[in-house]
């Protein structure tokens, strides 16, 4: 089953009404079902993945009784959103192909650094920055704008519970569903802040594409492998070329291991968006650059398309919109190291 959000094509902001439903197939078109009880896709996560898809099946069946099913509205007449507004979003970087490309491209020869074998790693960004499929993405002032091709899973309750030290088979029942996860990055940003010894920050923040739905889990029952990893085919095209092509089955972890280490020592909550990092074989432009010693291909432009496509998923397309003006933040002051004699609270 497909779970959606999404807009009326021409209204923006906060004058459009936003609706949450069921993507039904209706003589092979699309048509998204809204719920007509405020149901939201957060809220399904919360109820778990059976009540879920109760929940869309009812939706459906009650639209075909009703006649209304054949009047609902097709994908090229709306604006598609990000299927779930997560309380948070972590992105690991699960592709060791994708890390050798991205280290040779600092200079630092093609060894992967062996903490990376340890354990999965992850960084933290902006949920509130999820722009849709069909978005036009506004990138900072950059001279390095990159893609990175990824599926996240989307977290769901079980028996009403959230995620906390999670053993790998308790965290597989955790995974509500899949989307295909763009995480845009300024790789010139990003290597600024990378010197400092914290982020990446501005160089990743700006935007991220979550898309088209939801596939919920069981529409992958079966199809793991004896060790959990799911060989399904992603590609990235810029443009209409393809750039990169992988197996999401050539992660370091499957992904009930990467919510297993999220949950450790912490919470993994109904809603929560994780990526698997980005893909090998040209999943990124930064992995490319490493490999060739040259930009090639060309960084990003405005007026570029990125399209993805993840075999069971379907597909997100997004155009690179121009770059805004931002105002200047001056350099560190030198400040005196002076010290207090006492603090009296």
């Amino acid at each position: 089953m497909r779970f959606a959000r999404w807009r009326a094509a021409g209204e923006h902001g906060s004058a459009g009404s936003v609706r949450e439903g069921v993507v039904a197939s209706v003589e092979g078109v699309d048509r998204l079902v809204a719920f007509d009880d405020g149901t939201t896709v957060r809220d399904l996560t919360r109820a778990g993945l059976p009540a879920a898809l109760e929940r869309g099946q009812a939706a459906i069946d009650a639209a075909a009784a009703s006649g209304a099913l054949d009047r609902a509205p097709v994908l090229a007449d709306v604006e598609l959103l990000p299927p779930v507004e997560p309380a948070s979003v972590r992105d690991f970087v699960a592709f060791e192909e994708h890390v050798e490309g991205v280290v040779k491209s600092v200079g630092g020869g093609a060894v992967v650094d062996a903490e990376w074998y340890d354990a999965p790693t992850f960084y933290f960004t902006n949920p509130h920055t999820l722009v849709g499929s069909g978005a036009t993405v506004r990138p900072p002032a950059t001279e390095r704008l990159d893609f990175e091709l990824e599926v996240a899973v989307v977290i769901g309750a079980v028996d009403g519970r959230e995620g906390r030290d999670l053993s790998p088979e308790e965290a597989g029942d955790h995974v509500f569903g899949y989307a295909i996860f763009n995480d845009w990055s300024a790789r010139d940003i990003q290597a600024r802040e990378m010197k400092v010894r914290l982020g990446p920050c501005k160089g990743k923040d700006f935007a991220s594409t979550l898309g088209p739905w939801i596939v919920t889990a069981d529409e992958f029952a079966g199809r793991h492998d004896d060790e959990g990893f799911l060989p399904i085919g992603m590609e990235v095209l810029v443009n209409g070329e393809r750039i990169g092509v992988d197996l999401l089955s050539n992660m370091g972890w499957p992904f009930a291991e990467l919510v297993a280490y999220a949950s450790r020592d912490s919470v993994v909550v109904p809603g929560d968006v994780l990526g698997s990092g980005t893909a090998g074989n040209g999943g990124c432009l930064g992995e490319l650059w490493g490999r060739r010693g040259e930009l090639s291909p060309r960084p990003l432009r405005a007026g570029d398309e990125v399209v993805m496509r993840v075999e069971g998923i379907g597909e997100i397309r997004n155009v690179v919109g121009a770059a805004a003006p931002a105002p200047e933040i001056s350099r560190a002051r030198p400040r005196p190291r002076n010290r207090p004699a006492a603090v009296v609270a």
